[in-house]
């Protein structure tokens, strides 16, 4: 510890004990502190990974995500139901309680950024109760040198214009008094640039806390246009960019042993190029194997944190396939923990983009190419569809829309960054797919999931350029260009119309869809917005429905 005492930061504007404060603990001592006997956090798996449980909540509450509203983001924020407003004053006494709360013992303290892009790095100090928190920031975020550490310090700049997060799990407030909806809370300030989490240890409030934060700020200051998605660059330094909803094959399409992962989850989109906001990857666990999913399997090994996961009785071994805790078993780990990794994690525009959608209706075809008004109805839509076992008490197949795929974490209108992503495939000429990996021959339950294989194999004749070269025809019911022939895959499965053996129930099903997509649209439409008429769908069977 006399290592890190000699740096510690001034934590007097928050009111913190210095003398309590363990800032910047390296990995080992941090597993240290988790695996302590006296009062344990965790456990070490066979691997030699650490584990923790994050008690009741195991995932994201976003009822219980706020935002103050205060002179920033009163007319600029997109209030509602996802966007909750929160008072300042509420903020004021939740922040003096929870430094309360953290002053009664040791807490930890870490110095980091998001953003690999050097003009847009944001420093960002993450103030913890617990170690495995404090190791989640670690992974998460981009990690300062050592030299880089030292010079802000010797500099005296301290993180003056870092956001300041702090999480303290066993903190609960009072709905009554503190104006939240239950115990438990996610609340942003931008005027203090400040996250506040209390009464949940589920670790992906941190990240996707930071994430809104930047969904904000970029759009607003830089032009940046922030993204929920995978990416990966082929050898050539070609950019894909892969968004989807949970189910759609995002991290598994983007790992590929071929081509460097820039990144898994949040990037920004700049005139010159990409670039991630993270410096490691919080992966779903669930049901993993070296055979399905190497890159992540071998992502799991000493400094790794693993989340509600369950071990084999009476071994320390982890069973992937055990969610008797939750679905949702996840996995932190630094970028670097990946052979392929591209770092710095920073790349060319984008040649192709990948809208992933696992419909399961059926209907859509496995691979078609979109118009740039055809990629920003269809980035407003975010559509996939859950189905069961997905999620508890879902039993049959639902439609999700989720804007510019990650709805819940937006705080400007979802037009606002439509029009960005349209601008910019006008600027830079990218190619636009919509990829569905869902069902095909009928919908879910009747037909069949189409194949990882030939999905894999569109994926890479849509990067290598030959499936632009191929004819293409118009889908009827969504103006979609379908290709006629790919490499590795059967011309007849290209048009999902001639799977079905049944063709008036495929053109049935393809306008029930069809009506959820321009009912959804008409929900989140703009007059902003240019006129997209082009792009939407057509209900051609009214009198069937």
């Amino acid at each position: 510890m006399d290592k890190v005492s000699m740096f510690q930061p001034d934590l007097s504007g928050h009111g913190l004990d210095q003398q309590k404060a363990l800032y910047q603990l390296n990995v080992s001592e941090l597993v240290a502190a988790i695996t302590d006997p006296d009062k344990p956090e965790g456990w070490i798996t066979d691997k030699n990974a650490v584990a923790v449980d994050t008690g009741t909540f195991t995932g994201r509450s976003p009822k219980d995500r706020f935002i103050v509203r205060d002179d920033i983001t009163a007319r600029r924020v997109d209030w509602g139901e996802i966007n909750i407003p929160f008072e300042a004053a509420h903020f004021d006494r939740l922040l003096g309680r929870m430094i309360a709360t953290l002053n009664e013992k040791p807490f930890y303290v870490r110095d980091c950024y998001a953003c690999a892009h050097e003009a847009y790095r944001l420093p960002v100090r993450v103030i913890t109760e617990t170690a495995y928190q404090n190791l989640f920031a670690h992974n998460l975020f981009l990690r300062y040198t050592d030299y880089e550490g030292l010079r802000l310090r010797e500099e005296g700049n301290d993180m003056k214009e870092a956001w300041t997060i702090i999480a303290v799990p066993s903190f609960q407030a009072d709905p009554k008094t503190d104006g939240t909806r239950q115990g438990n809370f996610t609340i942003i300030s931008f005027s203090k640039k400040m996250i506040l989490i209390g009464g949940t240890g589920y670790t992906g409030e941190i990240k996707k806390g930071i994430f809104s934060v930047l969904n904000f700020l970029l759009p607003e200051n830089h032009h940046v246009l922030p993204m929920h998605c995978s990416a990966n660059a082929g050898q050539e330094g070609d950019t894909a960019i892969f968004f989807g909803l949970s189910g759609t094959g995002k991290t598994t399409l983007s790992a590929d042993a071929g081509r460097r992962l820039i990144g898994d989850d949040e990037h920004g989109w700049t005139a010159e190029g990409i670039f991630n906001f993270e410096g490691g990857c919080y992966a779903k666990c669930v049901g993993l194997s070296e055979e399905k999913e190497p890159e992540i399997y071998h992502a799991i090994r000493p400094g790794a944190l693993l989340e509600n996961v369950c071990p084999f009785s009476g071994t320390s071994k982890v069973d992937f396939d055990n969610i008797s805790k939750t679905e949702n078993t996840r996995v932190a780990y630094p970028l670097d923990f990946v052979d392929n990794a591209l770092l710095p994690s920073v790349s060319s525009t984008p040649g192709n983009i990948f809208f992933l959608t696992a419909d399961a209706c059926g209907v859509l075809p496995p691979i078609s190419r979109l118009t740039t008004e055809q990629a920003m109805f269809h980035f407003l839509s975010g559509y996939t569809a859950k189905v069961a076992g997905t999620e508890t008490g879902i039993t049959e197949p639902q439609l999700t829309f989720s804007a510019c795929f990650g709805k819940a974490f937006l705080p400007l209108h979802p037009s606002r960054y439509a029009i960005m992503l349209g601008e910019k495939l006008k600027e830079q000429h990218v190619n636009v797919w919509l990829v569905n990996t869902g069902w095909t021959g009928g919908a879910y339950g009747t037909g069949q999931r189409i194949k990882l294989s030939y999905t894999r194999a569109m994926v890479r004749a849509a990067l290598d350029g030959s499936l632009a070269k191929e004819a293409y025809v118009a889908d009827p019911f969504f103006g979609l260009q379908m290709p006629v022939s790919c490499p590795g895959v059967p011309d007849n499965v290209l048009n999902p119309r001639n799977t079905w053996t049944d063709t008036a129930g495929y053109d049935l099903k393809a306008s029930e869809l069809a009506e959820a997509f321009l009912v959804n649209y008409k929900q989140i439409n703009d007059p902003s917005m240019p006129d997209l008429s082009s792009a939407l769908p057509l209900i051609k069977y009214t009198s069937m429905l």
